[in-house]
């Protein structure tokens, strides 16, 4: 039996990737991993098109913990990775990989800063679409490797602005995009040039216009499909199913760090354990159940808050593995930060119970024009110690907002308590110690501007 590599809580030191120092400092995160051919494969990425630095690319680890950087390896900037069963090949960055380990580039995709790959809708078996960051929409053929451009996604969305295209998925029908765009600027007025959009394979439609990051599903086993995001309320979980279309679930905020479109590297949703999904947004790692009943979403729960930078996480040999994005200089903006570097985490899914415990706010308005008689969104409540509400209005008269809460997590409402405000007040409301449900909403009984937000402790 091989020696087991040396590792501190977790990291190999030894299976670090860095990128070099010229021709300019940058960024050398891990976008992407894949258990494939008798390896665990992954790609790294700078920030921006060349020329920004080099030493990123394609590596893979073996069995005895062996770091190898691919000859076909380029520098870029990629976070897609997709397994095309008929085919039998692993897509991730430009590169086309059998499962021999053979590998493949796709010439035509290596300038394009890659951030999904996904089934096509018409013709599974022969294609594939890829998504870049800056909305180029593209088929490739699985054998040929020809690239055919279909669309703008900044023409068809009508994004203006940075944009920052993160991730596709295809399902149901339709392939569903997301852009993650969020500034500065935004944050007043609550929306931005983000988007969750679908394509039918005619048309576009824009489903909502505030920061989405990442998408996911478990295909054969659960027919939901999951769209993450946040706006600043708080993060959203918009969820397809096919006997109701979307609706839309709202989330706590673990951490403030992860609002920035740039700082969102990059959230997601991913089988670790034979059907057991884990997601991670907002800084915040939950389980997050395959399986849907009557038609709504219940048994998600948090797990664990943290600050790292998770660009991707898999299951490998049977341990759980966080890729990272450590050290960012960028164009030594950070002067500090040295040379860029990123590294790989190993262990259980159970580990990840021993990192911060779960804690955040959020809630379903922020400054928002709320109307009599109209329920919120579905906040989460489950899986948190302390729970406090706050809420304030503009209104020039009373307002009463009733509390209703899912304790069996299928939709099933009831009023548990009502929040009485002054003209234009304010008032707080802590829950009693252990009240816990699936979800709570709020109901007003007045038309007015509100905000309502829970801190969990």
């Amino acid at each position: 039996m091989s020696s087991q590599p040396f590792s501190i809580s977790g990291v190999v030191p030894s299976l670090a990737v860095k990128a070099d120092h010229a021709p300019r400092r940058t960024e050398t995160g891990i976008g992407a991993l894949m258990p494939w051919a008798d390896r665990l494969w992954f790609v790294s990425y700078v920030a921006h098109k060349a020329p920004s630095g080099g030493g990123t690319g394609l590596f893979s680890v073996d069995d005895d913990f062996t770091l190898t950087k691919h000859p076909e390896s380029v520098v870029g900037t990629y976070a897609n990775r997709m397994v095309h069963g008929e085919s039998d090949q692993l897509f991730i960055g430009p590169h086309v990989i059998d499962t021999e380990g053979h590998v493949r580039t796709i010439p035509e995709l290596v300038d394009i800063r890659i951030t999904a790959t996904c089934r096509h809708l018409t013709e599974p078996a022969d294609k594939v679409y890829v998504l870049g960051m800056e909305g180029e929409f593209f088929e490739v053929d699985v054998r040929t490797l020809e690239v055919k451009h279909l669309a703008d996604l900044l023409l068809e969305l009508d994004v203006k602005g940075y944009p920052h295209f993160k991730d596709a998925f295809t399902r149901h029908g339709r392939v569903v995009v997301v852009n993650n765009s969020y500034y500065d600027k935004d944050f007043p007025t609550g929306e931005s040039e983000g988007r969750l959009a679908e394509w039918d394979g005619s048309s576009w439609t824009v489903l909502a216009r505030t920061q989405f990051n990442t998408l996911g599903s478990a295909n054969g086993i659960g027919d939901a499909l999951f769209a993450v995001g946040q706006d600043r309320a708080s993060a959203l979980l918009h969820v397809y199913l096919p006997a109701t279309g979307w609706q839309v679930y709202r989330l706590p905020k673990a951490t403030h760090t992860q609002d920035h479109a740039f700082t969102t590297e990059w959230p997601r949703i991913r089988e670790v354990e034979s059907e057991r999904l884990l997601l991670d947004a907002s800084g915040m790692f939950y389980e997050l159940p395959a399986m849907t009943y009557d038609n709504a979403v219940w048994g998600l729960r948090p797990i664990s808050s943290h600050l790292r930078i998770v660009g991707d996480f898999c299951s490998w040999n049977g341990l759980l593995v966080l890729a990272g994005d450590q050290t960012t200089p960028i164009n030594d903006s950070n002067p500090v930060a040295g040379q860029p570097q990123a590294g790989l985490w190993f262990g259980k899914t159970d580990d990840l119970w021993a990192w911060g415990r779960p804690q955040g706010w959020g809630g379903p308005w922020w400054d928002t024009d709320v109307v009599a008689g109209e329920p919120s969104d579905p906040y989460l409540m489950t899986g948190f110690d302390a729970k406090c509400l706050h809420v304030v209005h503009d209104g020039d008269t009373a307002l009463d907002v009733d509390l209703e809460i899912d304790f069996m997590g299928n939709g099933r409402w009831v009023r548990y308590h009502t929040l009485s405000l002054a003209a234009n007040g304010y008032e707080c409301f802590t829950f009693p110690a252990g009240f816990s449900a699936h979800w709570i909403r709020l109901v007003p009984s007045e038309h007015c501007r509100a905000s309502a937000q829970f801190v969990y402790t």
